[in-house]
């Protein structure tokens, strides 16, 4: 969890202006993009707001990090990762499910990043365990890829079930919705078997 701001007393304000110059309350000062990369990356807590509207742009923001860092050559985000990512919009099932679950997803696997970390640190100046971390990061990897695959197909329906009246529309919405909730408790249960195996 990020920490929070100046005083702890929640996220430090960055107001945007119309030059798009971004401005640090805490500080008092003028920062960058990559001055709030940084603070991303030190886990510092801060909400980005528009200094004339109010509004608060910190996801729009964010996401230009994102961007300006695949510029740079670090490219995390594979193009089919991206191109599934993109066919979601629009869709009220996969809107609904898919922010939470890839918060989760994200969040297991800095666990398990954070545990290969560990297990290398405390076996540092013995023989490199590259079974071990090729075997986490295939793990990491094929949770992503059942994840996006599971998400892919819920929002699928056989043609003769699209040609079906509105009503039969609704019901199989509700259908996939039920199905998709099963396959995430599912999902859930492999990662604690898999988190299980990994701490015996």
């Amino acid at each position: 969890m990020a920490e929070k701001g100046k005083g702890g007393d929640g996220p430090i304000t960055i107001k945007k202006y119309a030059n798009r110059r971004l401005y640090n309350t805490a500080t008092s000062s003028y920062v960058t993009l990559d001055h709030l990369c940084q603070m991303v990356k030190d886990d510092v807590d801060f909400a980005v707001y528009d200094a004339k509207t109010g509004e608060d742009i910190t996801r729009s923001v964010l996401t230009q990090i994102i961007v300006e860092e695949e510029a740079k050559g670090d490219n995390l985000l594979p193009i089919g990762f991206l191109r599934q990512l993109i066919g979601f919009y629009g869709d009220s099932v996969q809107k609904f499910m898919l922010p939470q679950y890839l918060d989760y997803m994200m969040q297991s696997f800095e666990k398990n990043q954070s545990e290969m970390q560990r297990y290398m640190h405390e076996t540092f100046g013995s023989v490199f365990p590259f079974g071990k971390v090729e075997d986490m990061g295939k793990q990491n990897m094929a949770m992503f890829e059942q994840a996006m695959k599971m998400f892919s197909g819920a929002g699928e329906a056989p043609a003769a079930e699209k040609a079906s009246p509105k009503e039969a529309q609704v019901d199989e919405k509700g259908e996939q919705l039920a199905e998709l909730q099963r396959k995430l408790e599912d999902l859930e249960r492999q990662i604690g078997s898999l988190s299980d195996r990994k701490g015996d």
